[in-house]
Order: C-alpha cells, then sequence, then structure tokens
C-alpha cells in the first residue's frame, strides 16, 4: 500500500468568511415517525409533561442544532396550520397528501416551537406556497410574531401562549419547482407569489428573515434559469434562496459516491454566479445568501417508502425515509459539511434532512424503544462542535485520480475553522481514497505557541458497517497520528477516514 503525499497550509489570514452557527441546523417535517413515535411519544419512558422524549432531546443538544426548520418539506404545500393550533380534541384529522398518509394534529404550531426551544433552538417556519398563499402566509406570520390586539395574534393569546414566537426566518414555500409538490409552479408563477407574499409579510414584521425557493437538484431541468427568474422578483424582498440536494450509492461504486460533493461544489458555485447576476442586472447592494436547507444521503429507503404511498396510504405515522446508513455514508456527510465550509462567506444556513427517524442521524425504536446514534452523527456533531468561527481558505495540494463519473478527484478533502474566543484552530478533513493512506503536512507557522489538542478518527474496514440501538460498529475513537514541530504538523490520514485535528494554546 502507498502513502500519498499532501502538503497544506493553515494561516489566520486566509479568511473565506465567518461561519454561521446555522449552517448546523437541521429539519423536522411531519413525514413518517419524525414527529410522532420520534421527537413525541407520550408513553415512552423518558416522556416529559407535554410528552416529548427526553431522551432523543438529549441526543439533539449533543448534536447542537441553532435552527430547525419546520413543518417541511413536501408536507408544508397542503398545511393547513389553522388545523394544528387550539384545543386538542378540537384539531382535526387530516388527508396529508405530499406522502398519503394521516395527519392527526396532536403536534402543532405551538408545540413544536415550545419543544425547539426547550432543545436549545429556533424555529425556520416554511409557509404554504403550494394550496394557499398571500392571505395565510400573513395570517401565520400575524399569529407567530405580533404582540396582541390582533385577530390572529389574539387566537394565540387565547390558546395559551401570551408572548409572541419572534420567528425569524421563514421560507416562501417548498421545492415549487418540482412536479412532484402539491401546487407545483412555473418560474414565472412562483416568482410573482413570492414576490408579493413577501412584502406583505415584510409589512407585517420588517424584521423577518426571507428565504426564496431555489432549485430542489442540481438537475432539475430549470436549473439554473428558475433562480435567475424568481430571484429577479424577490431580490428586493427576500435575504437568501434555498439549496435541495440529496445523494446515493445505488450502483455500489463507493468511490465515484465519495466524489459526489465536487457535484455539491459546482452546485453552490453556479448559485452563486447565478444570485450575483441578478444582484448586477437589478444595480442591487446586496449579496443574496444561501439556505442549504435540505441536505444527506438518501436512497436506502426509496423501494420501501413507494411501496407504502402507493399501496398503503392513509396510516398514522407510518416508517417512511428510515434510511439505516452505514460508514461510507458518513463519510460523505463529512465531505458535504466540508463543501459548507468552503463557502461559509456565502452559505449562512443549512439543513441536514432530516433530525430523528426520518433520514436522521438519530433513530428511535418502532413502539417507543430505544434511540440511538446513526454513523452520520459523528461527523455532523464534530463540525457543529469545533467548527464555528472564522472559516479558513485551504491551501492543500494533493494527488487527483478519476472515478466513473468524475474527473480530477482530490484524495483529501479539508477544511478548517479558527475559533479566535477560544485560541484554538480545528482541521476536518476526510481521505476518500478507499486504497491508499496519506502523510499529510501542514504549515501552522501563524498559529504560533498552539499544540495538538486531539486528533479524532472515523474509520473502518466495512464500508457497510451500520449502528443500531444495540450497539455502534462505526465511533470516532483518539488517534496518535498526528505530531508538531517547528510550525509543521504531520498526521497520517488513513484510506476512508474521516479526521478532526484540533490545535490550541
Amino acid at each position: 500500500m502507498a502513502f500519498h503525499k499532501v502538503k497544506m497550509v493553515v494561516d489566520r489570514e486566509y479568511r473565506i468568511g465567518q461561519v454561521d452557527e446555522r449552517i448546523y441546523g437541521s429539519f423536522i417535517e411531519h413525514l413518517g415517525r419524525a414527529v410522532y413515535d420520534g421527537i413525541y411519544c407520550p408513553e415512552h419512558a423518558s416522556a416529559d409533561e407535554n410528552g416529548f422524549r427526553e431522551d432523543v432531546k438529549e441526543l439533539i443538544r449533543e448534536l447542537n442544532v441553532p435552527i430547525i426548520r419546520y413543518p417541511g418539506g413536501n408536507f408544508v404545500s397542503n398545511f393547513y396550520w389553522e388545523d394544528s393550533v387550539g384545543p386538542l380534541q378540537e384539531r382535526p384529522r387530516r388527508l396529508e397528501l405530499a406522502w398519503r398518509s394521516m395527519e392527526e394534529n396532536k403536534v402543532g404550531l405551538n408545540e413544536f416551537t415550545k419543544w425547539t426551544r426547550s432543545a436549545g433552538s429556533d424555529v425556520m417556519m416554511a409557509v404554504n406556497l403550494g394550496t394557499r398563499g398571500i392571505a395565510d402566509a400573513c395570517n401565520l406570520l400575524e399569529y407567530c410574531n405580533h404582540p396582541g390586539s390582533s385577530k390572529y395574534s389574539d387566537l394565540r393569546i387565547s390558546h395559551g401562549y401570551k408572548e409572541p414566537h419572534k420567528i425569524k426566518t421563514w421560507c416562501l414555500g417548498n421545492e415549487m419547482d418540482g412536479p412532484w409538490q402539491i401546487g407545483h409552479k412555473t418560474m414565472e408563477e412562483y416568482g410573482r407569489l413570492a414576490e408579493e407574499t413577501a412584502r406583505a409579510m415584510k409589512l407585517i414584521d420588517p424584521d423577518i428573515e426571507l428565504v426564496s425557493c431555489g432549485s430542489s437538484s442540481l438537475t432539475m431541468p430549470t436549473f439554473p434559469d428558475w433562480e435567475a427568474m424568481t430571484l429577479w422578483h424577490t431580490y428586493d424582498y427576500v435575504d437568501y434562496i434555498s439549496m435541495h440536494q440529496y445523494y446515493g450509492n445505488r450502483d455500489g461504486d463507493s468511490q465515484d459516491f465519495l466524489a459526489c460533493s465536487d457535484d455539491m461544489d459546482q452546485f453552490i458555485r453556479t448559485v452563486i454566479a447565478t444570485c450575483d447576476f441578478v444582484k448586477a442586472r437589478k444595480r442591487g447592494k446586496k449579496d443574496i445568501k444561501i439556505s442549504f436547507d435540505e441536505w444527506n444521503v438518501w436512497y436506502h429507503s426509496n423501494t420501501a417508502d413507494d411501496d407504502i404511498t402507493k399501496n398503503h396510504p392513509w396510516q398514522v405515522a407510518p416508517p417512511m425515509l428510515e434510511d439505516i446508513y452505514n460508514f461510507e455514508d458518513a463519510l460523505l456527510v463529512g465531505l458535504m459539511l466540508i463543501t459548507l465550509l468552503k463557502h461559509a462567506d456565502r452559505v449562512k444556513m443549512a439543513c441536514l434532512a432530516q433530525l430523528v427517524n426520518v433520514i436522521a442521524p438519530i433513530m428511535t425504536e418502532a413502539g417507543g424503544g430505544r434511540a440511538w446514534r446513526q454513523t452520520i452523527f459523528y461527523p455532523f456533531m464534530h463540525a457543529s462542535k469545533y467548527g464555528r468561527g472564522t472559516a479558513l481558505l485551504p491551501v492543500i495540494s494533493t494527488p487527483k485520480f478519476d472515478t466513473s463519473s468524475h474527473e480530477d478527484v482530490t484524495a483529501i478533502e479539508a477544511v478548517s475553522v479558527y475559533n479566535e474566543a477560544l485560541d484554538e484552530v480545528t482541521i476536518f478533513a476526510v481521505n476518500r481514497d478507499l486504497k491508499n493512506d496519506a502523510e499529510m503536512t501542514v504549515d501552522v507557522r501563524s498559529f504560533e505557541g498552539y499544540r495538538i489538542l486531539e486528533h479524532v478518527v472515523l474509520e473502518s474496514d466495512d464500508l457497510l458497517a451500520v449502528n443500531g440501538p444495540f450497539g455502534e460498529k462505526v465511533a470516532p475513537k483518539q488517534a496518535s497520528q498526528s505530531s508538531l514541530d517547528g510550525g509543521v504538523m504531520t498526521s497520517i490520514l488513513h484510506k476512508a477516514s474521516w479526521n478532526v485535528i484540533r490545535l490550541g494554546k
């Protein structure tokens, strides 16, 4: 087995931008067992007085998730928020069209907002621009944010919530470019509707942030015309445009699968270029930021999901999108996190989709059993914990190779984050070569007086190894693979490994 030779420079002056903590956001949709039997399970031994699982909440706190997108996702495009508030016994059961399930509305807007705050997070609220529109978005905003003495704010108060929820970030619909979406729109239709909705919502609460719907993936036939057309309408009113992307190793080509983060990088670069084109055309002054509010690996459960929606519809919280993640999935999640951090100047929010049970880092056994950490839990936890501060430009020299669908794939992908308040710098690195280890020498002379605090590695001899409720085959461990001498650090990065190298004073 050969060693790759890799060189890297980490300098505190080579700055990409400040990392917004909301880049470590996540997502809860009324889909499958995400809410019911996920975060909410009144019969569980750990359930609090409101029926929410404390064991799940502890794992969420471990991930330190600052913002959670709600209530969808495809679910939002037929969401009647009024059904989800008020006395529980008066809430209707409703046919949920996106996933062909039955929504009982036992957990609604107020309960979720209260739960989110108890988990140490904030809500990113989405409005229904599929089957509804401007008036309903405004009514929802008034209900959530207006202090009182108006129809919908007084309705909230009558429901036992005197203080407004003060939700700052709002999504103008979800994946409106997708023909699968209830109320799918053309570019012109969505652009006009989003513009008028945004303008009206800003009249109610000028301090909110708004996210305009971008393309549902890099492969959409309307990409990037969708961004250019819709932003032409919404530019003056919105702060962000959304991006969504999922990957899956459907043909079993693991080396090519790990190159998919290169596609994500190109997707981000194209959206930034399109945003800047609209800014120039508008003679605008502000940069549109990116909310990458759906991203993950998703493919393991597709066949089972299709069977439920087609052959067994209208169940309450059926098990859907329950991907059991393996080790190679964790590597790609790490690579996607590195990609987000490399664009920290423009990507200011991101949501790992989703948080519990549904394509999630946290799983629970059906029927109120154990909660456990999936393989992808760990790269996300490490990045959320140590990736706060200023992202530094990775100056790196690494071997490259071709895969079945990608060219010039870098063996080593890495980025570093400087936390000035803690006097720490953390290097996140993935060796995505499946055959060769790498010796990486890193020039860290600008961090004089620093020492290696730890080198944490996630690795496995089995790319398909998974975790479960009774044990973790994939878990991080301390490594002794890094040394520092004279401002130069030498680290061994094993083949197919996620590495977190922390330096501090």
